[in-house]
């Protein structure tokens, strides 16, 4: 059933006083236009049947755990954290001013011009376009992924309380473009970057070649291979090495065959790399992320919890990239609304699984060991990336990719030490053992 546009991904607009770390203060779910924000999807919310795959297919006192305690104290951050981001305009000038579109009522147009002007800057795709196809699943995605940015950007920005988010909002020229948006050297996080694109065009050999590798059988028409890709990536750096590392990202493909025939799929996860291992955190993150799973079946936790665990391995060191969280891709059944729902879930868990820690340990007193460590495990971080990452490989063999966006998620320092080795029964070795034997955090 179509769906009106303004309806299609309502999500916060956060509203707070400016604070560094410690408790959460209370918040308000009004953005600056006045009315009521929520999470993606939850405006069309329903209880989900479950996804089915093919073959190939308890924290303490101080945290909250679980996604609905954590939406209760992260309801919403925003007018104040917009004094911390530098914004480009919501409305592209070429759009001008919002005018009804035939046959659709002039509020239903106002309504998604609301819901750009919560955006870090307006959508890739011409607003004329989105308004025309409201039921297509790239217009879904699309205003997914630009709320999850927005609410991002602006959850980061209120907690650091310093730096600005930079907007940079790039065109490619093959089609399509994207938004990114970086803090670098800030109280709290010393590189946070939050970035989506949404590109279209003919697939590369080399990333047809990796999805083939994949098990996808692709029939290209002359050697091309028409596609839509979106997502959404962040990877968030504290400087604290007490507060962890997060990375998460959420996507979409369409591929276009020489037959006509269209084949779909969403990909994506979220995962923790903290320097030192705190059950608790690590209890809350994936509590939370569970709680968003189960809202579709309750096999699915489990399930892209050991992918995830499979998938961060850097083979050549024989151990984890951090503790997991979950991990999913080439996702296309039971149907595109299904797991488009599922994916609207985990966008919605990725602030209160991980701001709450960030609050938690931004403050924590370290010494110079403790900071050491830290950049040698960041260079693990540096070394998966750069080696096995499937988004990061796509992006680089994808032309006219912006390249400083596909690398924005390494950190800005970074360390390698000759055989360097933790000490018996050190913390550091406590996390290098987790690493090397993932845990059941959940049960």
């Amino acid at each position: 059933m179509a769906m009106h546009l303004g309806r299609l991904s309502a999500g916060f607009c956060w509203l707070a006083a400016r604070g560094g770390c410690g408790k959460l203060r209370s918040w308000s779910l009004r953005c600056a236009a006045g009315r009521f924000c929520r999470p993606p999807g939850t405006a069309c919310a329903e209880q989900s049947r479950g996804l089915w795959y093919g073959p190939t297919a308890g924290g303490g006192p101080r945290l909250r755990s679980g996604l609905a305690a954590g939406l209760a104290g992260l309801a919403g951050l925003a007018a104040a954290a917009f004094g911390l981001v530098e914004r480009a305009e919501m409305v592209s000038k070429s759009s001008g001013a919002p005018s009804p579109s035939p046959g659709r009522p002039e509020e239903e147009d106002d309504e998604l011009a609301r819901r750009c002007s919560c955006f870090m800057a307006s959508p890739v795709t011409d607003l004329h376009e989105l308004r025309r196809r409201p039921g297509d699943m790239k217009t879904k995605m699309e205003l997914l992924i630009l709320e999850t940015q927005a609410q991002v950007c602006q959850a980061l920005a209120q907690v650091d309380g310093g730096a600005r988010f930079s907007v940079d909002r790039w065109e490619r020229k093959e089609g399509g473009g994207g938004i990114s948006c970086v803090l670098q050297d800030g109280h709290v996080f010393e590189k946070a970057g939050v970035s989506i694109s949404v590109v279209h065009g003919n697939l590369s050999e080399e990333a047809a070649k990796q999805m083939r590798s994949r098990g996808k059988k692709l029939k290209t028409k002359d050697g091309k291979l028409p596609f839509s890709a979106m997502g959404v990536s962040s990877v968030i750096h504290p400087k604290n090495p007490h507060a962890p590392t997060i990375h998460f990202n959420y996507r979409y493909f369409e591929i276009e065959e020489a037959d006509g025939n269209k084949q779909w799929w969403f990909g994506g996860g979220c995962d923790l790399t903290p320097t030192y291992l705190n059950q608790e955190d690590a209890v809350h993150f994936h509590r939370t992320l569970k709680e968003a799973c189960d809202q579709h079946g309750p096999d699915l936790y489990p399930k892209f919890k050991k992918w995830c665990d499979d998938y961060f391995f850097i083979a050549h060191r024989g151990e984890r990239r951090g503790i997991g969280g979950i991990f999913f891709d080439d996702l296309d059944s039971p149907s595109k609304e299904e797991v488009f729902r599922f994916v609207q879930s985990c966008a919605q868990a990725v602030i209160p699984s991980y701001i709450p820690l960030v609050k938690k340990h931004c403050d924590d007193s370290f010494t110079p060991r403790e900071k050491l460590w830290q950049q040698l495990r960041r260079g693990r971080y540096v070394e998966f990336n750069l080696l096995y990452d499937r988004g990061t490989k796509f992006g680089l063999f994808t032309p006219g990719s912006k390249i400083e966006s596909i690398l924005m998620s390494l950190p800005l320092t970074a360390r390698w030490e000759y055989m360097h080795s933790p000490s018996e029964n050190s913390k550091e070795a406590e996390i290098l053992d987790v690493l090397r034997h993932p845990r059941d955090w959940v049960h």
